[in-house]
């Protein structure tokens, strides 16, 4: 598939670039002034970017229209329950992931919520296809955990309910201890040759203990995200900050600390008291301090396909342009260990294109073809 005389988002120049690109064999083969070919498709005055990027959602968990029975992103029976994976709850049939198609998402980091302390695995997935197997990236990309408000709700039947910050931050450091205990116990086990029977529910935290996959942590009050960041180093673990509503409060403190932040979703009414800092100038204000961005929708909280306006609303805020457009495409990307395949338009890269009809920040835009590794989507 050849396109022709499109704009181009490319990282190197830091601007939309007239340029002709080639996708072969489901990735980007060429991106050059002028490709020949008598096949293409003429972008000209169009603006084309690689697919938008959301690296927190809930998308495909919480059932559009649905209520109650469509609600799988909170495994409410217990407050520790590392063992659930969004992909044995993901409906790949949910009319809301083709919306996001049509708003030019193309890949998201979906998974648990923030009721339980720990909340279990989520999965990055591509928007192709209506198979989740078939769909997913990588299906352990992190360990959802929360600290804050949604952790203390007085939720009836729920076993290990915390009621104070304290008591979530011991509940986790906790499990994490009887993690690293069984670690070496299985290790030791396996030394010696012996029979080791699997904890069902602490086996999933052993990539976490090994550095392989981050904790995602729930954290909107700067108390709760310093919280965070405490356990993290207490287990020499990885680690996303995400929503980091209060995270300009502390903003030279996290550059210090070097957590990538995923910040949102910062559109709409401060429903609790944990969001009343909630403003779209928290991630201008982490960019400057040097701190990684990501912007995420939290979908259902904001509609997924509105990734790319509030991209626009963070510019609106003082974001500068080019980093609006990373923060919903490399930047997740690589925080999401995915930026070897995804988030660019370079060559090698899969060939997850969007063709939009004006710039993608304005709200008049319209996504015109959608393509999922070189394949017509939209």
């Amino acid at each position: 598939m050849l396109i022709k005389n499109g704009l181009l988002f490319l990282l190197e120049e830091k601007a939309f670039v007239k340029k002709d690109i080639l996708i072969e064999n489901g990735k980007i083969s060429k991106i050059a002034d002028e490709i020949l070919g008598d096949n293409f498709i003429d972008c000209q005055g169009k603006y084309i970017t690689p697919g938008l990027i959301d690296s927190h959602s809930h998308l495909g968990l919480s059932g559009d229209a649905m209520g109650w029975e469509g609600a799988d992103f909170n495994e409410a029976s217990d407050s520790i329950t590392p063992e659930v994976r969004a992909i044995d709850g993901i409906n790949p049939n949910d009319p809301t992931i083709k919306e996001a198609l049509q708003g030019g998402v193309t890949t998201v980091c979906t998974g648990p919520g923030s009721l339980n302390v720990l909340g279990g695995q989520a999965a990055i997935i591509s928007l192709n296809g209506n198979i989740v197997d078939k769909m997913v990236i990588n299906p352990h990309a992190g360990m959802k955990c929360a600290f804050g408000e949604n952790t203390k709700r007085n939720i009836p039947n729920l076993k290990n309910r915390p009621v104070t910050r304290m008591g979530t931050a011991s509940l986790l450091r906790k499990t994490l201890t009887e993690a690293r205990n069984y670690q070496r116990r299985k290790i030791d086990a396996l030394e010696k040759n012996e029979i080791f029977d699997i904890n069902f529910k602490l086996e999933p935290l052993l990539p976490v203990l090994n550095r392989e996959i981050p904790l995602k942590a729930h954290a909107h009050k700067s108390e709760d995200i310093c919280t965070a960041i405490r356990i993290a180093k207490e287990f020499n673990l990885k680690l996303t900050l995400d929503h980091c509503t209060e995270g300009h409060l502390i903003a030279d403190y996290l550059r210090e600390q070097g957590y990538p932040a995923i910040i949102g979703p910062s559109f709409g009414a401060k429903t609790k008291i944990e969001l009343k800092e909630k403003s779209f100038k928290t991630v201008n204000a982490l960019y400057k301090a040097g701190v990684k961005i990501a912007i995420m929708t939290d979908h259902y909280v904001i509609p997924q396909h509105a990734l790319n306006l509030c991209a626009a609303m963070a510019m609106k805020a003082g974001l500068p342009e080019f980093e609006a457009l990373k923060a919903i495409t490399v930047n997740p990307a690589e925080i999401l260990n995915i930026d070897s395949r995804k988030g660019s338009l370079k060559e090698g890269l899969d060939g997850d294109i969007v063709i939009w009809s004006n710039h993608p920040l304005l709200l008049e835009s319209q996504v015109e073809k959608v393509y999922i590794e070189g394949k017509e989507i939209i």
